[in-house]
């Protein structure tokens, strides 16, 4: 998947009001439809969609920047974490576990992701 834009470059102001930018939206667009083709592709996806929608998630994502310096690593979760959510129909709100890694390679950068079902019982409160 592609590397989400900046967060300087993830929402505009339009009078007055935080939204998100053009950049933003067609960044979503593309990786939930990216998303959405390989779920479709895998066998496992019918019993893969059943259990996305009945439990706790972990999400795991790998950031491989360009640079080591230009970019933090929080800065793109939200954008990438929506994106792929909204690609699968899932409401963001069921992912209980989050992990980052922050990578550099310049030649292909790129996220990495693994979207895990969580068992219900060990994270209940």
């Amino acid at each position: 998947m592609p590397v989400p834009p900046s967060i300087n470059h993830q929402y505009a102001t339009v009078n007055g009001r935080r939204l998100l930018s053009a950049t933003g939206r067609s960044y979503k667009a593309q990786v939930g439809q990216q998303v959405w083709v390989t779920l479709a592709q895998s066998p496992e996806a019918p019993s893969f969609r059943d259990r996305l929608q009945s439990g706790p998630l972990s999400l795991s994502i790998r950031f491989f920047f360009a640079s080591a310096l230009k970019r933090d690593l929080d800065g793109g979760l939200k954008i990438a974490q929506d994106a792929i959510c909204e690609g699968l129909d899932v409401n963001d709100n069921r992912i209980i576990e989050t992990h980052l890694y922050k990578h550099v390679d310049k030649i292909n950068p790129r996220i990495e992701l693994s979207l895990s079902c969580l068992s219900p019982s060990t994270h209940e409160s």
